[in-house]
């Protein structure tokens, strides 16, 4: 089937966790702004050593876990329903592990939504290798569900997103200025700079710094001009300071409903997993993260 012709959907993937459930709530309303379905998926597991033959892994053993994970996804579907009556709501059980099954999913989907932590977290880590495998290559953005759920008020707090000059970056502020413009509220487009990033035997000698700052303001104003002509009703704040990229956007996302990063920053290494800044977004933001990669084909302004 042609890419055209698929009809997209906001995946949710589905483990019977607390923060599976928070993210069908987030997932709910965010198709429901699209207007167009949300797909509960749940992953189940059965690995190949399972046989009849040995105790407690036989055909009623299974029986037992499919049931528990249809029930699962029977009860993201009435959480959803609930967030956003009279949505179109899909569910489906796929045997396997959930990183290839929710990455298969993004192929066809606007945006995979996903928990900070499921059901088979070990404890001590912040966020679950899923969230962190799936906002690394997932083929269309991820946003990974942190933090409280916020109050109705919180509703009119704005979108932030990271801009850092890189193409990454570049998909990010379309998806960031798109979830803006659905939820009407102003986008805070962040950019940042150190003297970290020079080298500090040649910086005093020949670096103006009242000059690498507004090289740096105009970089911003570059990288969003475009785009505030496209989305002339979103109110844009840009903000420049001299700090590390990561503390600066934390600190942003106290006061915001979603933050909004490329998978992986200007200068950073291109065999990284996940960049140093999405990567402490994702295991330390209060609000939810988007993760958007450059060659995702489902982005919003697509």
């Amino acid at each position: 089937m042609d890419a055209q012709h698929i009809r997209r959907t906001v995946v949710v993937g589905v483990d019977g966790s607390e923060s599976a459930l928070r993210a069908t709530r987030w997932g709910a309303a965010e198709a429901g702004r699209r207007q167009v379905p949300l797909r509960l998926i749940i992953a189940f597991g059965w690995p190949a050593d399972h046989h009849h033959g040995h105790p407690g892994r036989g055909r009623r053993y299974r029986e037992v876990l499919l049931d528990r994970a249809r029930a699962h996804l029977a009860e993201a579907a009435v959480v959803a329903g609930n967030e956003v009556p009279g949505l179109a709501i899909e569910q489906q059980l796929v045997v396997g592990s959930a990183i290839p099954v929710l990455g298969e999913e993004a192929h066809r989907a606007h945006l995979i939504v996903i928990g900070d932590r499921g059901m088979g977290r070990v404890e001590g880590l912040l966020v679950g290798s899923v969230a962190v495998a799936l906002a690394a290559h997932a083929a269309c953005p991820v946003v990974v569900v942190r933090g409280i759920e916020r109050a109705p008020a919180d509703a009119s707090l704005p979108v932030v997103v990271g801009v850092d000059g890189s193409s990454t970056s570049e998909a990010a502020i379309a998806f960031a200025f798109d979830a803006a413009a659905r939820r009407g509220v102003p986008l805070v487009a962040v950019h940042t700079w150190s003297d970290l990033a020079f080298d500090p035997s040649m910086a005093a000698m020949l670096l103006d710094w009242a000059d690498v700052e507004a090289d740096e303001r105009q970089l911003l104003a570059d990288r969003v001009s475009g785009w505030i002509e496209k989305y002339p009703n979103v109110p844009v704040e840009q903000v420049l300071t001299r700090d590390r990229p990561a503390p600066s956007l934390l600190e942003r996302a106290a006061g915001a409903q979603l933050v909004v990063v490329g998978s992986r920053g200007r200068g950073e290494f291109t065999g990284l997993v996940l960049g140093s800044v999405s990567n402490a977004l994702v295991h330390r933001a209060p609000c939810p993260v988007a993760i958007v990669r450059p060659d995702t084909t489902a982005s919003p302004s697509a």
